[in-house]
């Protein structure tokens, strides 16, 4: 009898090599912020041993200066994460996902289905995305038997064009005038347009060939029937809200009137409109991937108390990213007080040419990844001493910025940290899901390298 992909993916090797995967990140990685601890205590090491104007006194004082230069952007991003969450579970979105999930009729399909939309929902809203990767999973696995890790996998797996998308942390903040995170700004000048990073061949044409093959993939990975492990939903169930009183006082009918929403949804359109036609340039970057999402959550939710709430919950899962944006501001404090970027940026100028230097920044990016999980946390470290290498070797600053970020992206296939929330919100152990994306984070890695190496 002819094989089927799941028969594919249940043999002893390809289960073996999941497993190993599994068990090494149970044993290595620590838990985020623990992460974020170390990096710190790393980073001021280096800094005593390597940086020129080394100091316990240049270091504390660089440390605390960090510290808190990065609490506005740290804040930005907690509310990318947070508004796209909320948008994400607004009734009218909800039933969009049932009715797109009602569209597979196998669990291939399934899972391609919900790797594209994920991958769609990502390149704009990268909270958005992690989101919908749960959500829609657990909508499949409502509807057939399937491996619940897997199809979870093969959401999350979607976010991996997610980096080089509108919504990157690395390409808002050097899109962003003045953001304390624009490294290229502060070098050069100049801010760095999306038809400087996101629409350029070196970014689309890598991203278009992992939507073609990265369903292939998953779908040779799925376990097969006997061996899968559903998600019991009884035992998981959906959150609900609150239900509507019958009898309200005058503060209730104002919790559950529709009428400040919709007077706040037409504010927000009327600040798009005149942004747009009166060419203001504010309306641009982080700012602004916040603020449309926020008028549209708060618009689908109906009434400002059920948004509210959405953003509760929401909250929750930005919880352990609360703190470690400072200490990574810190990390960035202490190498500008030292001037470890610099010693760093030679290194990278003795190994690269012109050329070179963005394959050299990308491989970089998949190991300082697992160091360093969050996209601006992770700028912090590798942008100050990439881009002035990049200056130095007259190489494209835009290219290097989008090295960095493509990297992080691609082993954030492999990264607990961002797979956590997705995984709490889906109901399912992380260290299985990981053991499914480790084959895309091998896929991207080559696909992308390639790009930087030849399409630059």
């Amino acid at each position: 009898m002819k094989a089927e992909a799941g028969d594919l993916a249940a043999t002893p090797t390809r289960r073996s090599f999941a497993e190993a995967t599994i068990d090494l990140f149970e044993r290595i990685i620590p838990d985020p912020f623990v992460l974020a601890v170390l990096i710190t205590i790393l980073v001021a090491a280096l800094s005593a041993l390597f940086a020129p104007k080394a100091s316990f006194e240049h270091i504390v004082l660089g440390w605390y200066k960090g510290f808190f230069d990065i609490l506005t952007f740290g804040f930005q991003i907690i509310l990318v994460l947070v508004t796209g969450h909320a948008f994400a579970h607004a009734p009218p979105v909800q039933r969009v996902f049932k009715s797109i999930v009602g569209v597979a009729r196998t669990p291939v399909q399934a899972a391609t289905l919900t790797f594209l939309l994920v991958a769609i929902a990502s390149f704009f809203n990268w909270g958005l995305g992690l989101v919908v990767s749960a959500l829609l999973a657990r909508e499949v696995a409502k509807r057939m038997p399937v491996d619940f890790a897997w199809i979870v996998a093969a959401g999350f797996s979607g976010w991996v064009v997610q980096a080089g998308g509108i919504s990157s942390t690395i390409v808002l903040a050097q899109a962003t005038h003045g953001s304390p995170m624009n490294v290229v700004e502060k070098l050069t000048g100049h801010v760095l347009p999306f038809t400087e990073t996101v629409f350029t061949p070196f970014n689309l044409i890598p991203a278009a060939v992992m939507l073609v093959a990265t369903p292939i993939v998953i779908a040779l990975m799925r376990p097969r029937d006997a061996d899968a492990i559903v998600l019991d939903i009884a035992k998981n169930p959906d959150p609900t809200p609150p239900a509507r009183p019958a009898t309200m006082s005058f503060a209730k009918r104002l919790e559950y009137s529709r009428v400040a929403s919709l007077l706040l949804g037409v504010a927000g359109v009327a600040v798009v409109v005149f942004t747009q036609i009166l060419n203001i340039g504010t309306f641009s970057g982080v700012n602004a991937v916040i603020f449309v999402m926020f008028i549209l959550g708060l618009v689908l939710h109906g009434y400002p108390l059920a948004y509210g709430n959405a953003v509760k919950n929401a909250a929750r899962q930005a919880g352990s990213m609360t703190l470690q944006y400072p200490l990574y501001g810190g990390v960035m404090g202490i190498m500008a007080a030292t001037g470890l970027p610099g010693v760093i940026a030679n290194f990278f100028i003795a190994i690269s040419t012109t050329h070179t230097l963005p394959f050299w920044s990308y491989v970089c990016s998949l190991l300082v990844t697992f160091l360093v999980p969050s996209g601006g946390g992770h700028w912090a470290v590798q942008g100050p001493f990439v881009i002035p290498a990049a200056v130095a070797l007259h190489s494209s600053t835009a290219a290097t910025s989008m090295a960095v970020a493509v990297g992080e992206q691609v082993s954030n296939m492999m990264q607990p940290f961002w797979a956590a929330p997705v995984v709490a919100m889906a109901g399912v152990g992380v260290q299985r899901v990981l053991g499914f994306t480790m084959m895309t984070f091998l896929l991207g890695a080559v696909v992308y390298g390639v790009a930087f190496l030849f399409l630059v």
